[in-house]
Parts: structure tokens; C-alpha cells; sequence
């Protein structure tokens, strides 16, 4: 299990994942990316499901899930036995790839904290 509440003066980072499906497949979508939330809250870890009101740009994002993680080493811990055990990831991983029009985008963030006089 995972702790990722931020202590003052620790670094935290955020990984967002960003889907690009079709109108039509938005619910089986969003059923996936809801079984990707519990497995990071059962591992202890603080995600949340992002809905795009609007697009920026062209070709956004039409659905993002992030995640919250204390190190960058939970990032590849969480994807690859994130939903289960290693097969159940990589079955989830592939049916959900079914319905995506393009391979997901990843970015790493990190937080900044503003600094204390």
C-alpha cells in the first residue's frame, strides 16, 4: 500500500493519463477508467477521473484519470499490477485499448509548493 499524502517539503508528483476515444464509446470508457480509480485507492493511492467540459486544442483529450504518487517508482508499480494482479492489468490494458482511437498520453507532473518565509 502507497501513502501519497504530501508532507510540507516533500516533493509529490501526478501522473495523467489522457484518452482519445469515440462519442460512442464514452461509457465503456469511463466504466474502464472507473475500474483504473479503484485499483489506485485500493493501493492506497489518491486518483481522480477528469471529464472535459471543453477542448483547448484541437484533437484534446476526451477523457484523463490521474493519480498521485510519493515517487516516480509508483508510477511503473501501479501500471503494471494495477488492477489486479500483472494478467489482469494486461487484460485490462487490452481491452481497453479497444476502444481508444489513439495510444494514451502520459504526462508526469510535479508539484510545486510555494516556499515559506
Amino acid at each position: 500500500m502507497f501513502d501519497t499524502r504530501q508532507q510540507k517539503g516533500q516533493t509529490m508528483y501526478i501522473a495523467r493519463f489522457s484518452y482519445d476515444l469515440m462519442p460512442a464509446s464514452r461509457q465503456q470508457a469511463l466504466d474502464f477508467i472507473r475500474q483504473e480509480l479503484q485499483a489506485a485507492r485500493d493501493n492506497g493511492l489518491n486518483g481522480r477521473i477528469l471529464v472535459p467540459l471543453t477542448r483547448g486544442h484541437a484533437g484534446g483529450a476526451a477523457l484523463q484519470f490521474e493519480v498521485e504518487l510519493a515517487n516516480l517508482d509508483q508510477l511503473d508499480q501501479f501500471r503494471t499490477r494495477g488492477v489486479g494482479t500483472s494478467e489482469d492489468t494486461h487484460n485490462w490494458m487490452r481491452e481497453f485499448s479497444k476502444i481508444l482511437t489513439a495510444p494514451p498520453c502520459v504526462e508526469i507532473l510535479r508539484t510545486e509548493e510555494p516556499k515559506t518565509a
